[in-house]
């Protein structure tokens, strides 16, 4: 059976790009995209939680996600926010240095220099609208392939298609 509405994968120089369209307007979907009560509904892989979901939306602010997997442990997300263009773009930080100590160690495990690579990644999310739908672009930038790869083996894609299901679930529910 194929998947309607499938998240398309690109992998240029560095990056991890992920795109989705949602039947949904910009307006909307660009609201549950940034908005703490929406964002801790869809926010992680299936079955994960986000006990903790804040966000200060404007250029400078910060935000703090902790993903709760279904055996309790927390993953932490950070960052800043670089440029807001409502409805329409987003562009901030994403550090994951609060992520557990086997995890981290995994991740380093798989680096040929993890002393002086940077898993740190700047984010650009934007939406486009596609007649009455919405397309939502993920480019995840990364210091090199490499980090890229290993965030590729830990199951980076895997776990942004199952949070842009959540997502539709939680846009479905949602009112502009």
């Amino acid at each position: 059976m194929k998947e309607e509405n499938p998240v398309t994968v690109r992998t240029p120089p560095g990056e991890l790009v992920l795109t989705r369209i949602f039947d949904a307007p910009r307006a909307l979907v660009y609201k549950v995209w940034t908005e703490p009560k929406h964002v801790a509904q869809w926010f992680g892989p299936r079955e994960y939680t986000n006990p903790v979901c804040e966000i200060d939306l404007r250029v400078g602010g910060k935000y703090r996600y902790v993903m709760r997997s279904p055996e309790g442990i927390d993953y932490p997300v950070t960052g800043v926010f670089l440029e807001i263009v409502e409805n329409e773009r987003i562009v901030h930080t994403d550090v994951v240095e609060e992520h557990p100590a086997e995890w981290l160690e995994f991740l380093h495990q798989n680096l040929k220099d993890p002393e002086n690579t940077s898993t740190d990644s700047k984010v650009t999310v934007t939406f486009e609208d596609v007649g009455e739908r919405t397309k939502v672009t993920i480019v995840t930038g990364f210091q090199s392939d490499e980090v890229r790869d290993v965030f590729r083996k830990m199951g980076m894609i895997e776990g942004w298609t199952q949070s842009l299901e959540k997502f539709e679930i939680e846009l479905k529910k949602s009112k502009i």
